[in-house]
């Protein structure tokens, strides 16, 4: 009998795979376990093995195609099997369903309250468990009409409100109301029909675009190009606009004095041991990080959620990309295990052989740009963290110095600025700086990180 190859789902968060190359093409021998086909998710490319031994009779989804999680990809059976079935032949007529006795007459239902329509921009009054249910829903509470006295949105509005809105994904219903987009016209692609950011992409394109400026004679004419967004780049954009969206991101920065971190670091090349710069930043946000759990939490819904191990993820840019793999338990395998640790994922992300588990995880990351020139720069969340850590160059700095007889005097010193990026939601201001004080106490005084 025939089989049907799924698009595999790798990880919690994957709704889609694209197909980047068949190994095995239509009428070809694959056994179960062997490798068939290749497919880029959100965050890598990998090669997936055969489901089903047999000859590959129908390849459903060419190269390049991107197909939701769980639907058939190819067909898998013996050679001259019927397989019409399996490529959506008609189904059996239903049996004529039985007529149901006539129910007894009720009384009339009393008539449903009028609901109440807004003007643009009027103040919408609501009781605390509709606010309550539109936030878990994502709703605008503004948008719904209410029924209570004067116009009140009480719960059963919310819920009647959501009821009667299009099914769609969280992601979509954030991305639709920021960018304004109407989803009642819109056909849903995803699982059971819900509306997919994929889908807002395809709405947006096929808007007839205005007609072009007629070329000037004798102009250089130019024109533009669009190509398919990567998995990696879909991915980063989600999250990115999801952090954007949902954190209240707010910033502190810090110039710390890495005058006494340059100096160890050239004590562990003279032993011959590699450590980098962010290795020792990785290690003194581990140490600070113990020190104010709060900074390592997440939010989930209305709890904080308190994280007792230390992940710290480290930006590593990629072609087409970032990634972030995830040093796990930063905060008790010490400087050296950083390090190693450190240098086997960024040669495995930029190999493209990072698992799931290298890169799901993390309580907290570290964003270095100091090797492109950069001054200092300021980092988007990586959710469902709280806090990102943005590093810029190590620069040699004037600084005025004050020495043991109360005179001050001009040094260099080898200077570095901070950028704490957090969730001002679960960590207020003066957490965040006590935060950074102590990481700069840490790096002024590396000895306590060996």
């Amino acid at each position: 009998m025939a089989s049907v190859i799924i698009m595999p789902k790798q990880g919690l968060l994957m709704e889609e795979g694209t197909i980047t190359k068949w190994l095995v093409k239509e009428g070809e021998q694959t056994t179960e376990g062997a490798p068939l086909f290749e497919m880029e998710t959100d965050k890598l490319t990998i090669t997936m093995d055969s489901t089903a031994t047999g000859t590959v009779l129908k390849i459903l989804h060419p190269e390049g195609d991107t197909v939701p999680i769980t639907q058939p990809i190819a067909i898998v059976g013996q050679p001259g099997e019927d397989i019409s079935a399996l490529l959506g032949g008609e189904a059996p007529a239903a049996a004529p369903a039985a007529t149901a006795p006539e129910a007894p007459t009720a009384e009339a239902a009393p008539a449903p309250k009028p609901v109440v329509e807004r003007a643009p921009g009027e103040r919408a009054f609501s009781s605390p468990r509709a606010r309550l249910r539109a936030e878990e829903n994502g709703v605008d509470i503004a948008a719904v009409p209410g029924s209570g006295p004067d116009g009140l949105v009480v719960e059963r509005d919310v819920q009647n409100y959501i009821a009667n809105q299009p099914a769609v994904t969280p992601l979509a219903a954030n991305q639709a109301r920021i960018q304004g987009i109407d989803l009642s016209g819109l056909t849903g692609t995803g699982p059971n029909g819900k509306i997919t950011t994929e889908d807002l992409h395809i709405a947006s394109a096929a808007v007839e675009p205005a007609p072009a400026a007629e070329p000037i004679p004798g102009q250089l004419t130019r024109g533009t190009r669009t190509e398919a967004m990567s998995g990696m780049r879909k991915a980063i954009s989600r999250n990115m606009l999801t952090s954007k969206s949902t954190n209240a991101q707010t910033n502190h920065r810090m110039v710390v004095d890495m005058t006494a971190a340059v100096a160890l670091r050239r004590q562990y090349k003279a032993l011959g041991i590699k450590i980098s710069y962010n290795d020792i930043i990785v290690r003194a946000c581990a140490k600070a990080l113990q020190d104010f759990p709060i900074v390592n939490a997440s939010v989930d819904g209305s709890d904080i959620v308190y994280h007792d191990y230390v992940n710290i993820g480290t930006a590593v840019s990629v072609p087409g990309g970032l990634i972030v793999p995830v040093i796990r338990d930063a905060d008790i395998i010490g400087l050296t295990g950083i390090a190693a640790k450190s240098a086997e994922l960024i040669e495995k992300a930029r190999e493209g052989r990072l698992t799931e588990a290298d890169y799901h995880g993390g309580t907290f990351t570290v964003s270095s740009l100091g090797m492109f020139d950069l001054d200092d720069f300021v980092a988007i969340i990586n959710p469902p963290e709280s806090a990102i850590l943005a590093v810029g160059k190590i620069a040699k700095t004037p600084v005025v110095v004050t020495d043991d007889e109360s005179e001050d005097q001009v040094v260099i010193k080898s200077m570095c600025a901070l950028c704490l990026s957090y969730d001002h939601r679960i960590i207020d201001g003066a957490e965040a700086a006590k935060f950074l004080q102590k990481l700069k106490s840490y790096l002024q005084n590396p000895i306590l990180l060996i």
